[in-house]
């Protein structure tokens, strides 16, 4: 059981139900990717499981299995489209982990060499550089 209990109306379940905009670049039945506003890395993106659940703890196996399989396939997608030598994939649980929005997600963050990540959740990036980016996985994910 999570520390935190879940809240139906967080951003990411907003989301889920079409009351937030998102930067989108894969959705399935269980799951949905799209670019984090507030981005460490160009190409820093979210995949969030559908189902609900503030942290894995309290997803269903089969909820957290898609949500990591999808992270997969997004994280090459990512990886291509930024021509990263390598990727991070980030999930925390809990507010002592990090964890800001109490709703079972994974972050992808493109990884180069020599430059460093920006802080989380501290300076949104404007709505052009996020659909360009969020273009570029779509295409690296249709290319496949």
């Amino acid at each position: 059981m999570s520390a935190q209990p879940y809240d139906p109306d967080n951003i990411f379940a907003k989301i889920i139900r079409g009351e937030m905009p998102a930067f989108k670049v894969y959705e399935d039945e269980h799951t949905l990717a799209f670019m984090d506003i507030m981005p460490q890395v160009p190409g820093h993106t979210l995949v969030i499981a559908k189902a609900p659940g503030a942290d894995m703890f309290e997803l269903a196996d089969e909820a957290l299995q898609a949500a990591i399989v999808t992270t997969k396939k997004v994280a090459a997608a990512v990886k291509q489209a930024f021509d990263a030598q390598g990727v991070m994939i980030a999930q925390l649980n809990g507010s002592a982990a990090g964890q800001t929005v109490f709703h079972l997600h994974f972050h992808i963050l493109p990884r180069n060499a020599g430059i460093e990540l920006g802080f989380h959740a501290r300076e949104m990036a404007d709505a052009e550089t996020l659909e360009a980016h969020a273009a570029r996985v779509r295409a690296a994910l249709a290319n496949g």
